[in-house]
């Protein structure tokens, strides 16, 4: 993780992060220590499934923690003051015409990302393709498939 690059990320997800955190360290660890040294105590450690899968969960949750800290350090809120703009920035919720269909996207960080809900990620191509835009603009985006032209309606 030596990707130090800033990411938008909302203050429901910060929130979400940082309970997921407590949780981490205030229950997950502790318990998962507890289930070590309970395991410790029945001798040979070989063998011992359960030592091994409480050692792998302990890794697993650390590995978790560390994850999320980071991605807390290095994260920037998206405030609707930058949502509210004639241009389409992280955070504006759009809509497009594509095909003759009208579809609404919001465009957030990766860690909120998830295209089946409308949310694609301002590092993906579509996003980038939108960022800076505005309505009525035709957006031409290069994709495995050819080149697909979007219509952006409306900035919300």
């Amino acid at each position: 993780m030596t990707n130090d690059k800033r990411q938008y990320i909302s203050q429901d997800k910060i929130d979400e992060l940082k309970r997921e955190l407590k949780e981490l360290k205030e229950i997950k660890i502790p318990e998962t220590a507890k289930r070590i040294d309970e395991a410790k105590q029945m001798g040979d450690l070989s063998e011992n499934a359960e030592y091994h899968l409480a050692r792998e969960d302990m890794a697993w949750t650390h590995s978790r923690v560390l994850k999320i800290q980071h991605i807390l350090g290095n994260s920037e809120i998206i405030s609707t003051s930058q949502t509210k703009s004639d241009f389409v920035t992280v955070g504006s919720t759009i809509v497009v015409k594509f095909n003759d269909i009208e579809k609404e996207f919001t465009i957030c960080g990766p860690q909120e990302a998830d295209p089946i809900k409308g949310m694609i990620s301002n590092e993906s191509p579509l996003g980038q393709a939108f960022l800076g835009r505005k309505a009525g603009e035709l957006i031409e985006i290069k994709v495995p498939a050819g080149i697909q032209i979007y219509e952006i309606l409306a900035i919300k």
